[in-house]
Order: C-alpha cells, then sequence, then structure tokens
C-alpha cells in the first residue's frame, strides 16, 4: 500500500485545494460581475434608453419586495414585460443600491421614462399629492361623506363632532389614515376658536356670549344665513340683539338643520309644518341658542361674532339680489318683507 503522507505535506495539499477552489470562485464572480457590469454599464444606452410608457402616469407602488415592485410596473407599462427586463432592472437595482432603497408610495411615471429615471423616481420621487377641500357651512353629516369618499385615504373615522372640522383645503398622500386627517382638521378648528375666542370683542358680548362654545353655536348659525363676508358682523349683531332681549332667533338654517336630520340642506322650501318640528335645534320653538353648532362655521363667521357690528337692529330678510334687509321695527321689517315677495313674484 503507498505510504500515507506526512501530516506537514496533507495541510498544504489541503490549502492549495481551497486555494484553487478561492480563486476559481471569485473568477466567476468576477465574470459575472464583469457581465452585469457590461450589461447595464458598458451598455448604458440601455440603462438610459426610453422606456416602453406611452403616456405620463400614476402608480402606486405597494410595500412587499423587489419582485412586487417589478411585477407593478410591468402591469402599468413603465417597464417592459419578460424576464429578461425583469432581470436587467433587478441587476440595475443591485448595482445602484447605494443610491437609496425604493419607497412604497403613489408616483409618477413621466412617459418614456427609463429604468435610470424609475429607480430615480422610486427612491427619490415626491408622492402624488391629493386634496380634500372642506367648504365652509359643511354639516358633520357631509364632512364624514366626504373623507369616507376621499381616493387614497385607508381606514375608517369616529363620530364627527358637529362644528369641529376646519373649513379649508387639505392635502394628503396615497395611503394616509383618514382618522389621522380629521384629527388634524379637528386640532386646525380647535386652534382657530381658541384664538377668535382670545381676541373677541368682550364688552360686545358679556353677558350673551360667555363661552367658545356658545361663540361657535352662533357662527355656525352666521355662516348658514349669508355668503357675503360684509353682512355677517350685521347679522351677528341681529342675533345678539335678540338673545339679548330674551327673544327667539327664529333663523330658518337652525329648523333646516333639525328637519334634514343633521344634513343641513332641503331639496324644497320651508313650510309651516317645518317651522313646528319638534327639536331643541328648532329657533322657532325655542329660546336661545340651539344646543350646538349646525355647521363648521369659516373664520370670517367666527369673527363676525367675536367682532359684531354696532346697532340696534332686530330683523332681516333677503333682497332678493344676494343681500339682506336689516330693520330695527317690526313694521319697517314687514315692508320690507312685502318688497321682497313682489320681488320674487317679479322673477317669476
Amino acid at each position: 500500500m503507498p505510504e500515507s503522507p506526512v501530516p506537514e505535506v496533507q495541510d498544504k495539499q489541503i490549502k492549495t485545494s481551497k486555494h484553487f477552489r478561492l480563486i476559481t470562485k471569485g473568477r466567476v464572480l468576477a465574470l459575472l460581475l464583469a457581465g452585469a457590469g457590461g450589461t447595464v454599464f458598458a451598455g448604458y444606452g440601455h440603462y438610459t434608453d426610453p422606456g416602453p410608457l406611452q403616456a405620463e402616469r400614476v402608480v402606486i407602488i405597494p410595500h412587499g419586495g423587489t419582485d412586487r415592485v417589478v411585477h407593478v410596473l410591468q402591469e402599468n407599462g413603465v417597464l417592459a414585460r419578460g424576464s429578461v427586463s425583469s432581470l436587467f432592472f433587478k441587476l440595475a437595482l443591485f448595482l445602484t443600491k447605494s443610491q437609496g432603497p425604493l419607497h412604497a408610495a403613489e408616483l409618477k411615471f413621466p412617459d418614456r421614462v427609463s429604468i435610470a429615471h424609475s429607480l430615480a423616481i422610486l427612491r427619490h420621487g415626491q408622492p402624488v399629492s391629493h386634496s380634500l377641500t372642506i367648504a365652509e357651512g359643511l354639516t358633520a353629516r357631509r364632512i364624514q361623506a366626504l373623507l369616507m369618499q376621499a381616493p387614497a385615504l385607508q381606514g375608517t373615522i369616529g363620530e364627527i363632532q358637529e362644528g369641529r372640522v376646519a373649513p379649508q383645503t387639505f392635502f394628503y398622500v396615497w395611503g394616509m389614515e383618514r382618522q389621522t386627517l380629521l384629527t388634524h382638521m379637528e386640532t386646525l378648528m380647535n386652534t382657530l376658536l381658541k384664538e377668535v375666542w382670545a381676541g373677541r370683542d368682550q364688552e360686545a358680548l358679556v353677558g350673551i356670549i360667555t363661552t367658545p362654545e356658545q361663540l361657535l353655536i352662533l357662527a355656525s348659525i352666521v355662516e348658514r344665513e349669508t355668503s357675503l363676508p360684509e353682512e355677517r358682523p350685521q347679522i351677528a349683531r341681529v342675533f345678539l340683539n335678540r338673545l339679548k332681549q330674551g327673544m327667539k332667533l327664529q333663523t330658518d338654517p337652525t329648523v333646516i338643520y333639525a328637519v334634514s336630520n343633521g344634513e343641513g340642506l332641503l331639496t324644497r322650501p320651508l313650510t309651516k309644518d317645518d317651522l313646528q318640528f319638534d327639536s331643541p335645534y328648532n329657533s322657532y320653538q325655542h329660546e336661545g341658542l340651539p344646543p350646538g353648532p349646525i355647521c363648521s362655521p369659516g373664520k370670517s363667521a367666527l369673527e363676525a361674532v367675536a367682532h359684531p357690528a354696532d346697532g340696534d337692529a332686530l330683523y332681516f330678510v333677503a333682497t332678493g339680489h344676494g343681500g339682506h334687509h336689516f330693520s330695527h321695527t317690526l313694521a319697517e321689517h314687514i315692508e320690507h318683507v312685502r318688497t321682497y315677495r313682489r320681488t320674487k313674484a317679479d322673477v317669476q
């Protein structure tokens, strides 16, 4: 039998074998990288060449890894279909990984976008911005409907307190929670109400409006009575004068709020039966302010109550031309009502 190698020789042979395997693996890896580099960088034109996308498109890039991102890009025409295109994209992603990770977001891709540009968008692009406008005078029920119907938002929302959402345009991105946006809306309204209350004309409101909540309630009525900012301080003054004298407010928007079950809209004129509707919001039946706001008032209506006009007017009625006539006496008011009815009849 042949003699076994001495230990020193056997150890040297093992080391030589390992060294050979390492050299072989290194050469193979080098060849692969060279091939990849040749594909991506020696053939750099393909990496930066225009892609297949025919028109600008917004694409939602989901969570879930590279394979899912590639699938979404191919489904939306940003990346050419097929395994070769998929492999090429993944190689480009790997070789440029130092530029940052991909982000799940709603992103806009221009037509003919290249792989290089696509990767830049996936890493550093600004998400598409959506907007939701809450108009002055909307009720909580209508605001809730808008939030639930808004695209790109997710999740549900809790009950919205009437009058507690700031009317303005809000911006958000895909995937934002509805409750997060609603909380932001409510926070802005709370801040606005505190600021208006802190700067109120205390002398004009003394003994009539004593809390921020009361100011909010009256502002919501003023908001629904007129769309003319210059009239709001006058209308606020009329209501303050009535409250001071213990008169009923007798304002139609509160009745509309009651009979519409909080929608704040009617598809028909108010009737005499409506004025008898049993509700604490019916200001024809109950003295003082209703138990809560009837809508979300804007800053102009809030400021109108906080800084009402001077005067002792107790009545107002529409002119028929977009504004209102203000009266100090019932007789004067009745005459203005007759004028309004004649104007309305002439138009019809």
